[in-house]
């Protein structure tokens, strides 16, 4: 169904979330809880001013990349609007990455300003001498070291006064890198208007956020996901936000509950299930979100008897800016990823694009206006993926009868974990770096929890044995060498693997294996 925004010629994004609030009387509200540490919407915006002059300090001007590295914390809404309020356009980057990682984004966005965690600037340190345009890092944190320039320095002497850029709805507003089953991650680039269709679709229409709500994700901000959750949606309404710098593991989110009391809580489905092992509370929380990847039924079903919450599980994109189909708070369907999110339109089509008859399994196809304008120098990765007013997502679906649509797996061979993209490729090449392995294959395996992580199957070198200790020598391996989250579950030595007549590897017997023995 089409909805119109009806915005201004003249538009920006930093105005809309952060200067309207002012504008609206919520200058003494509390935007943001973090630790033991809060902001006013006034100190927010002042925040904001102070980073965009700071920023003019170092002559970026608009449409110049300007990226972040940052944990959770009230320094990241002040550097994304204070970026996008010049007209500069934020990169929110994964703080979970490795060098070459890091060394590939800032090279491709050419982004001449980093601001950085001073816990993750030993990385840029040491990559430096490879990064061709990078002129100035801004580091966020006490402990930056000796000569360093950090965030409180390069913000004190600003003014807290500043004018909004004259840009437009459809100019470039933040990017976000999204991986791929195949070559590079994607420089995915969202315009101005985009995080407000969302806004005004999923997050007023079917997640309701309300002034006085208070909202807590897991997701991280530099996560389309985390970024709504965390930023956008209760800044559009004047609610207060929650951040944890830390890792969200199950104590941590449990305590940030019970001193925060949020009352909406969004997670992954992985999280979730972990937390239902440890003891705590949800304190007030009127609704849990998940997203990231499909919610299993069973999950759903012990956390709504334990808590007497439920879980409104949908399915977003970080080319999408955020969900666009979900389930609702009074209408939860175990197993289903819901309903489309009004604003948006979606088609089920076969491999000629035809679309296929409810029940039918087929690829999914979004039409909605906070799709992104294209991948940043990846033309024909752009033409492939956004097909006019469409969006390919590559996700296999059938809708039923009643309209709910029903996850079945990636059209590629791609993974998602614990709500992030893992590419078999990448996992396959590191194993294959170890001595003792000649070959290897990996598909994606259901834990105990029904939640899919990666398994590998590896034939070895000749004078190699198949031992748990060589088993895990490997995980340790891919651990160090990739992101933790990458590394293969379980290790599975085999004397050969499937084949075709031609030599491509044979997947889905390996994946019926996979699925047949976690059973």
């Amino acid at each position: 169904m089409d909805f119109n925004l009806d915005l201004p010629e003249k538009f920006n994004a930093a105005d809309y979330f952060v200067d309207r609030n002012i504008r609206e009387g919520r200058a003494d509200k509390v935007a943001i809880l973090c630790e033991d540490r809060q902001m006013t919407y006034g100190e927010v915006q002042k925040g904001v001013n102070r980073v965009g002059n700071a920023l003019k300090s170092f002559d970026v001007r608009m449409e110049e990349r300007v990226a972040l590295l940052l944990l959770d914390n009230e320094v990241y809404p002040q550097a994304f609007f204070g970026a996008i309020k010049i007209g500069a356009v934020p990169i929110c980057l994964n703080t979970l990455m490795r060098p070459k990682d890091y060394t590939y984004f800032l090279n491709d966005s050419r982004a001449r300003v980093l601001l950085v965690d001073q816990s993750l600037l030993p990385i840029i340190e040491d990559i430096k001498p490879k990064l061709m345009f990078l002129e100035h890092v801004v580091v966020v944190g006490a402990n930056a070291g000796q000569g360093k320039v950090t965030f409180d320095e390069w913000v004190a002497d600003k003014s807290d006064e500043l004018d909004v850029a004259p840009t437009t709805p459809d100019d470039a507003c933040f990017w976000l890198y999204s991986s791929g089953s195949t070559g590079l991650p994607k420089g995915t680039v969202h315009l101005q208007h985009d995080i407000v269709y969302a806004t005004e679709t999923y997050g007023k229409q079917v997640l309701k956020v309300k002034e006085d709500d208070v909202c807590f994700s897991a997701a991280k901000l530099f996560f389309a996901y985390g970024l709504g959750n965390g930023l956008y949606f209760p800044f559009s309404v004047g609610a207060t936000t929650v951040y944890h710098p830390g890792r969200p593991t199950p104590d941590a989110m449990y305590a940030t509950i019970a001193k925060h009391q949020p009352t909406i809580f969004f997670a992954v489905p992985t999280l979730f299930g972990t937390m239902l092992t440890q003891e705590g509370s949800l304190g007030r929380a009127r609704v849990c979100v998940s997203a990231g990847e499909a919610l299993p039924a069973e999950i759903l079903k012990r956390w709504k008897e334990r808590f007497d919450v439920g879980i409104m599980d949908g399915i977003g994109s970080t080319e999408i800016s955020h969900i666009f189909i979900s389930n609702r708070v009074d209408d939860m369907r175990p197993g289903s990823t819901g309903k489309l999110v009004p604003g948006y339109e979606a088609r089920i089509v076969d491999n000629d694009f035809n679309d296929v008859p409810d029940g039918e399994i087929g690829t999914l196809l979004i039409k909605g206006d906070s799709t992104a304008a294209f991948y940043w120098n990846k033309h024909e990765k752009s033409k492939n993926t956004m097909i006019g007013n469409w969006i390919n997502t590559d996700d296999k679906f059938f809708r039923d009868e009643d309209g709910y649509f029903f996850y079945v797996g990636r059209s590629n061979d791609m993974l998602k974990v614990g709500g992030i993209w893992v590419s078999p490729i990448e996992v396959e090449a590191c194993i294959m770096e170890h001595a003792s392995v000649l070959e290897c294959a990996v598909v994606g395996a259901p834990d105990d929890e029904n939640l899919i992580k990666p398994k590998a199957f590896v034939v070895l070198q000749n004078g190699a044995s198949p031992t748990e200790a060589l088993s895990a020598e490997i995980k340790a391996y891919v651990k160090k060498a990739l992101a933790h989250y990458k590394y293969p579950r379980w290790i599975e030595f085999v004397d050969e693997l499937p084949k075709t007549a031609t030599g491509k590897i044979k997947r889905f017997m390996l994946q019926e294996s996979a699925t047949q023995s976690a059973a």
